[in-house]
């Protein structure tokens, strides 16, 4: 009888995150100051993080300590299940094992406290009082708004104006736990204004809300700035995933064959993957395929260029060494707002230049397709974010088909789609347009 739910044991949480930086063949190229584009120092960082995240960014121990307060909050709904997608699997009528670990099931419904709860420990620990952040579709400002909430920590959340407009029930959700939500681009910051000045009618980026919550940690004293992707230290947090998600394997002596995840700035993807990749780095399994899925709109890794870039939109971040689209690139406001970032995380953009993963890019159409099948199926409705990664597990599957061959395909279903009815809303109803980058449809070979 084939196990559907493979649930581990509060025990079975990780103690400590992996660190891939630890084993990368060579090292990752350093961030530079925005002003003197030199290699940039741990101390230039305190302005707008605590120490304690600061030493996890430029660390290359290969594990580290998960504190017990952090671990003990992860027990709200740490382990997180592998489910077997059968009634899936019988749609596509393929040999292929389709998995999916479902995130879905912490309090703000994704993966992002993952990191949330860890940021807003380490700077409890260091006396902050308030910290300040950017969110898309609002995943990862629900997430930082329901950690600050547990470490008493006020909570101001810039959230990108278009996903602001497209999921008013994210900025409920922020509020009820204590943060304040404004549409970005505001007048609450230089930055906010000069993007205002040269274009009121902004639909604003992730890079845009983060020059707003930058400017303003890096301007008051009590405050700083908490981020969901890109960095090290967040996919760290994230690794939590991929450390479970191994041990679940290994419950039902299996190893994947296919590694889907979507990516933004590549957070839930990096932590998903990267125990795995680290096998591929260590040459035990070399044919491993691992994928990155990213919307047309805002395809980094299928289009952009791997250089240094800034992270924000007006350049106060350091420059970072990533696959990128322009740093004033702002995309279509397409429903997945969780994954309109001009860049990627410096690992993962390292990995994907070294060929240890690639990465596929579709449109709105295609992705809300494989939602509809994924939800009429499997019964669960998934973010637009996540349904990138359904949409590369299907296509997989069905080459398995074609080719009659019996793989495992595993994706990180990264949050639900509770709070974007709207966008299943303008699908069934045929308004919901493609959004693609310079019109120029690129994939990497499936």
């Amino acid at each position: 009888m084939k196990k559907i739910k493979i649930i581990l044991d509060e025990n079975d949480i990780p103690k400590k995150w992996y660190n891939i930086q630890a084993d990368l063949k060579t090292p990752l190229d350093p961030p530079l100051h925005p002003q003197t584009k030199q290699p940039i120092k741990p101390d230039d960082l305190k302005v707008i993080f605590p120490t304690g995240l600061i030493k996890q960014e430029v660390s290359k121990d290969r594990y580290i300590m998960i504190p017990s307060e952090v671990r003990e909050i992860y027990r709200i709904w740490r382990p997180t299940p592998l489910y077997r997608a059968q009634h899936l699997e019988k749609a596509l009528k393929t040999p292929a094992e389709i998995y999916y670990k479902w995130e879905g099931t912490s309090p703000p419904g994704s993966h992002k406290p993952n990191s949330a709860v860890a940021q807003a420990y380490y700077n409890k620990a260091e006396g902050i009082e308030r910290l300040v952040t950017e969110t898309g579709a609002g995943q990862w400002g629900s997430a930082l708004a329901f950690s600050t909430q547990l470490f008493g920590i006020q909570c101001r959340v810039y959230m990108v104006k278009c996903s602001y407009e497209q999921k008013p029930y994210r900025r409920v959700l922020m509020e009820t736990w204590g943060a304040e939500v404004y549409p970005s681009p505001t007048t609450l910051t230089n930055a906010g204004r000069e993007i205002l000045k040269n274009d009121p009618q902004s639909n604003g980026s992730l890079g845009i809300s983060i020059s707003e919550a930058v400017e303003e940690a890096a301007t008051h004293d009590n405050t700083n700035y908490a981020l969901g992707s890109v960095l090290n230290h967040v996919v760290l947090h994230q690794t939590v995933i991929g450390l479970e998600l191994k041990k679940q394997f290994e419950l039902l002596d299996k190893y994947p064959n296919i590694i889907c995840g979507c990516v933004g700035g590549g957070s839930n993807f990096s932590g998903t993957s990267f125990p795995f990749i680290r096998d591929k780095l260590l040459g035990k399994k070399p044919d491993l395929q691992i994928v990155s899925v990213e919307p047309l709109a805002c395809p980094t890794l299928t289009k952009g260029e791997y250089r240094y870039d800034y992270g924000d939109s007006v350049g106060l971040t350091p420059l970072l060494k990533m696959y990128t689209l322009g740093h004033n690139y702002v995309p279509p406001a397409i429903h997945a707002g969780g994954l309109r970032y001009h860049g990627d995380s410096p690992l993962l953009s390292k990995l994907t230049k070294e060929g240890y993963m690639n990465a596929l890019a579709y449109t709105q159409q295609e992705i809300f397709e494989a939602a509809m099948l994924f939800a009429q199926t499997e019964g669960s409705l998934p973010a637009p974010e996540s349904a990138h990664a359904i949409r590369a597990a299907i296509d997989y599957a069905k080459i398995c088909k074609r080719k009659n061959e019996k793989k495992v395909i595993v994706f990180c279903n990264s949050g639900h789609g509770h709070f974007d009815l709207k966008a299943y809303d303008d699908y069934l109803h045929n308004k919901i347009p493609n959004g693609m980058y310079k019109k120029i449809r690129t994939y990497a070979s499936l």
